[in-house]
C-alpha cells in the first residue's frame, strides 16, 4: 500500500500531466472528425464500377481489355492524393494524442491496482505508434502507385489492382495496418476495463471508450460512426480540464480506486434511502477506507492488564 505522502505527488503529478494533455485531447478530438470529413467527402467523388460495367468487356468477347473499368478510379484516387493524404495525416496527430491520453489513464491506474494487465502498455504503445505512422504511410504509398499508372500506358485490369491492393508496397502496409490496428484495440479495450475497475472515468465513458478502440481498428460507418472516437477524446478533455459535470471522479483526487456502483447496487441503496434506512454498500463497489486504531479501547485495556498485574 502506498503511503500517504506517495499518493499525494502522484495525484499532483497526474494533475499536471492532465493539465497538459488537456489540449491535445480537445485538438485530437475534432482532427479525428474533420480527418473522417475530409477522407470521406474526397472519395464520394470517385467514379464507380456498375456490374454491367465491369461485365461489359467479357460480354464483348474481351478476356483482357486493354483498359479497365476501373482506371477512372485509380486516376481519381492519384488527382486527389493531396486530400487523402492531408487527411490520413490529420488522422495520425489524432492517435498520437489518443495514446499519450490512454497512457496516463493506464499510469494512473496501475497505481491504484497493480495488477492491471502489464501487457497493456506495449500494446498501447505499439499500436498507436504503428496506427499513426501507417495512417501516413498508406496514403504516401497509395499516392506513388496510383500516380505510376495514371502517368503509365498499361491501364489493364492487372495493373489497377497492382497499383490498388495487390502491390509489394500496399500489401505490406495492409499488413501493418492490421497488426497495429488490432494492438491499440486490445490495448485500449484494456485499459477500459480496468480504467473502469478503479473508477477514474464514469462507466458510460469507459463503455464508450471500448466501443472507440474497435471503430480504430475496423473503421466502418463512414464520418458518422467516427464522430464516437472523436466525441470520446472532447470529452476525456473536459474531464483533464477539470469541468466535467458534477465534478470529476473521486478516484482522481483519492489516489485509490474507487469504483462506480453498478445500476442495480445504485437502485438498491436509493430505494433503501426512501425507506429511511441505510443500505450497505459492498466492498467490490467502493474501497473501504484505512482502517485507524481506536486509540481509547487500547488505552482502557492496558490499564485493566496492569489492575489485574
Amino acid at each position: 500500500m502506498p503511503s500517504a505522502g506517495e499518493i499525494r505527488q502522484q495525484v499532483e503529478r497526474e494533475s499536471e500531466r492532465r493539465g497538459r494533455l488537456a489540449v491535445p485531447a480537445f485538438a485530437g478530438g475534432m482532427l479525428y472528425l474533420l480527418s473522417a470529413i475530409i477522407i470521406a467527402q474526397t472519395l464520394k467523388g470517385a467514379p464507380t464500377v456498375g456490374l454491367l460495367q465491369g461485365l461489359s468487356p467479357a460480354l464483348s468477347g474481351t478476356a483482357n481489355p486493354t483498359e479497365s473499368p476501373r482506371a477512372p478510379e485509380v486516376k481519381f484516387i492519384s488527382h486527389n492524393a493531396f486530400a487523402l493524404l492531408a487527411g490520413s495525416t490529420l488522422a495520425a496527430i489524432a492517435v498520437a494524442a489518443l495514446t499519450l491520453i490512454l497512457l496516463l489513464l493506464l499510469d494512473a491506474t496501475r497505481f491504484r491496482r497493480p495488477e492491471t494487465w502489464p501487457a497493456a502498455r506495449p500494446l498501447v504503445l505499439f499500436g498507436g505508434i504503428a496506427v499513426a505512422v501507417v495512417s501516413i504511410g498508406h496514403q504516401v504509398v497509395s499516392a506513388i502507385e496510383t500516380h505510376d499508372f495514371a502517368v503509365g500506358h498499361d491501364f489493364s485490369s492487372h495493373a489497377v489492382d497492382q497499383a490498388l491492393t495487390k502491390g509489394t508496397a500496399n500489401v505490406i502496409v495492409d499488413y501493418i495496418d492490421l497488426v497495429a490496428g488490432l494492438s491499440l484495440a486490445a490495448g485500449m479495450i484494456a485499459v477500459m476495463v480496468n480504467v473502469l475497475r478503479v473508477g477514474l472515468v464514469p462507466r458510460w465513458m469507459g463503455m464508450l471508450g471500448m466501443f472507440t478502440g474497435l471503430l480504430i481498428f475496423l473503421p466502418i460507418g463512414g464520418a458518422q460512426l467516427q464522430v464516437v472516437p472523436a466525441f470520446w477524446m472532447v470529452m476525456i478533455g473536459i474531464l483533464f480540464v477539470g469541468k466535467w459535470p458534477n465534478g470529476e471522479p473521486p478516484a482522481w483526487s483519492a489516489g485509490e480506486a474507487r469504483p462506480w456502483p453498478s445500476q442495480t447496487r445504485r437502485g438498491a441503496a436509493a430505494t433503501a434511502g426512501g425507506n429511511g434506512a441505510s443500505a450497505p454498500v459492498p466492498a467490490g463497489d467502493i474501497a473501504p477506507a484505512p482502517a485507524r486504531p481506536a486509540v481509547g479501547s487500547s488505552r482502557k485495556r492496558r490499564r485493566k492488564g496492569s489492575a489485574r498485574g
